[in-house]
């Protein structure tokens, strides 16, 4: 009987210490997402300055809209990386990025300009890493909450420090909103 015991016992504090070892595991995995959408926004901050510089050459009517661009990115670097906060200022500069480059297309000098070029290619490449930055960041927080919300490592997870839900990262609204193709094609 206490052999018994005392193997159950050395069974359960095994299971238990896997299970903290898995969470504390998924925690580090979600800090190492969360780094790597901040590299790939560090490269966004970066390309936008000389995206407006040569924007600014061609584009004297869209002042405002120049502006813009430039407080938004300004709001997003001063927002601690992470927080709810940080994902909704980066959505707003992904959306004025994206109006700057559409209104781009109304001047054909700037369209063709080498700079512009490369400064459209370089945008383009670092929302492609952005985008696949952010779904590894979301998985890594799916594993964490399934890994903390389910018994034990809902006890457990106060000691691994992962007892506050992070945010996943979502797209904003007017991207989840349905496309009027009929509205694009007139």
């Amino acid at each position: 009987m206490g052999a018994l015991f005392w193997v159950l016992l050395a069974v359960i504090l095994a299971g238990l210490y896997f299970w903290y070892a898995a969470i504390v595991t998924r925690r580090n995995r979600v800090a190492e997402a969360l780094a790597g959408i901040d590299v790939q926004l560090n490269q966004r901050h970066d390309l936008i300055p000389n995206l407006l510089a040569v924007a600014r050459r061609f584009m004297e009517h869209e002042r405002g809209l120049i502006e813009e661009v430039t407080a938004l990115r300004t709001a997003a670097v001063a927002l601690p990386p992470g927080t709810s906060a940080r994902f909704a200022a980066e959505n707003q500069l992904e959306a004025g990025v994206g109006k700057l480059l559409a209104v781009a297309e109304n001047y054909p000098a700037l369209k063709s300009d080498g700079p512009m070029i490369e400064a459209q290619r370089g945008m383009t490449e670092v929302e492609t890493n952005i985008s696949a930055a952010r779904r590894f960041y979301n998985s890594a927080v799916g594993d964490l909450r399934n890994a903390t919300q389910i018994f034990p490592g809902q006890l457990l997870a106060g000691l691994a420090g992962a007892s506050a839900p992070l945010p996943f990262f979502e797209a904003p609204a007017d991207a989840r909103a349905p496309v009027d193709a009929a509205a694009l094609l007139r």
